[in-house]
C-alpha cells in the first residue's frame, strides 16, 4: 500500500510576511471599581463590629454548651418530622387538587388556600390557644383529655409548621406531576396498570426531577422557620440561645451564637441538596455538573496551567 500524503490547505497557511495576530483582552474597569467599593464596604462592617461593645469570647465559651448542643438536636428533630408531615401531606394534596372529583379537588384547594395566606406565627398561636375554646379533646372510646394537656408545645410546633408546609409542598408536587407528560400515563393505562401504580412506578419518579430543587429548599427554609416555637414554649436552639443569654447578660452574643448554628446546619443541607439534585439530573443532562472539589481541582489546574504558559 501506498502513503497519500496530505496537503495543507492553502486557505489554513497564513501569507507569507503576515505576522500572527496578537489578541489582547478588554479591560473591565467597572469591575475594579466594584470590587474596591465592595471591599471597603465589608472593611468598614467589620470595623464597626469590632469597635462595638461586644463580648465575643462568650461566643466560643457557649458554643458547645449542653443546652445550645440540645437545642441543635431539637431543631433538626422538629425540622424532619415537620418536612415528614408536609411531604406526605403535599402529596395527597397534589393528587386530590389534580382529581377529577369536584369535592375532594375544592377541599385540596380550600385547604392550600388557607394555610399559604395565614402567617405561620399567627398559626401557631391559633393551635397553642384553642384550650380557651374547647376545653376537652373527646375522641370517643380512642382517647379523651384536656385541651391543655393534649395541645404540648411540641404538637403545636408540629402541627403549625407541618400543616403549613403541606401547603407548600401541595404545589411544589403538582407541578412536578404535571411536567410529565400525560402520554407516559396513557401508555401506562393502556398497559393495564391502575391509576395508584402508575403514580408509584411511572409518574413520581420522573416528576422528582422537578421537586427536589424546590423541596431541598424548603427543608433549609423550615430549619430556619423552627425558630418561630419559641413563642409557644417549644425549647429550640432559639429558646435555648435567649435564655442563656438573658441568664449570662450577653443576649447579643447569644444571638451571634444561634446564628453560627443555623449557618452551619443550613450549609450542611445545602451540600446533601446539591448532591440529590444531581442524583436526579441524571436523565435530563448528558454530562453531570462537576462537584464542588472537582471546581476547585479544575480552577487549580488551570491556574498551574497559566503559571507554566507564563514562565
Amino acid at each position: 500500500m501506498t502513503d497519500i500524503e496530505k496537503t495543507a490547505d492553502p486557505a489554513d497557511t497564513p501569507p507569507a510576511g503576515a505576522e500572527a495576530i496578537k489578541a489582547i483582552p478588554v479591560r473591565h474597569y467597572g469591575r475594579y471599581v466594584t470590587a474596591v467599593i465592595a471591599i471597603a464596604l465589608l472593611v468598614a462592617i467589620i470595623y464597626a463590629f469590632g469597635q462595638g461593645k461586644i463580648n465575643w469570647h462568650a461566643v466560643p465559651d457557649y458554643f458547645f454548651d449542653d443546652r445550645i448542643m440540645t437545642g441543635v438536636y431539637k431543631t433538626l428533630l422538629l425540622t424532619v418530622l415537620s418536612m415528614l408531615i408536609g411531604i406526605l401531606g403535599g402529596i395527597g394534596l397534589a393528587v386530590m387538587r389534580l382529581s377529577k372529583n369536584p369535592v375532594t379537588s375544592s377541599i385540596a384547594w380550600f385547604y392550600i388556600w388557607f394555610f399559604r395566606g395565614t402567617p405561620v406565627l399567627v398559626q401557631l398561636f391559633l393551635w397553642f390557644n384553642l384550650g380557651l375554646v374547647f376545653e376537652y379533646i373527646n375522641l370517643g372510646p380512642i382517647y379523651k383529655n384536656y385541651w391543655s394537656d393534649f395541645m404540648t408545645p411540641l404538637l403545636t410546633a408540629l402541627l403549625g409548621l407541618g400543616l403549613n408546609e403541606a401547603a407548600y409542598m401541595a404545589e411544589i408536587c403538582r407541578a412536578g406531576l404535571l411536567a410529565v407528560d400525560e402520554g407516559q400515563t396513557e401508555a401506562a393505562h393502556a398497559l393495564g396498570m391502575s391509576h395508584g401504580r402508575t403514580l408509584r412506578r411511572i409518574v413520581i419518579p420522573q416528576a422528582m426531577r422537578v421537586i427536589v430543587p424546590p423541596t431541598g429548599n424548603e427543608v433549609i427554609n423550615m430549619l430556619k422557620t423552627t425558630s418561630l416555637v419559641a413563642a409557644v414554649q417549644y425549647p429550640e436552639l432559639f429558646r435555648y440561645a435567649q435564655d442563656i443569654g438573658q441568664n449570662s447578660g450577653a443576649p447579643v452574643e447569644m444571638y451571634f451564637l444561634a446564628a453560627a448554628w443555623y449557618l452551619i446546619m443550613t450549609s450542611i443541607l445545602s451540600v446533601g441538596q446539591y448532591y440529590i439534585e444531581r442524583y436526579y439530573a441524571r436523565g435530563s443532562s448528558r454530562s453531570l455538573p462537576p462537584t464542588p472539589w472537582q471546581k476547585v481541582r479544575a480552577h487549580l489546574t488551570t491556574f498551574s496551567s497559566r503559571k507554566v504558559a507564563a514562565a
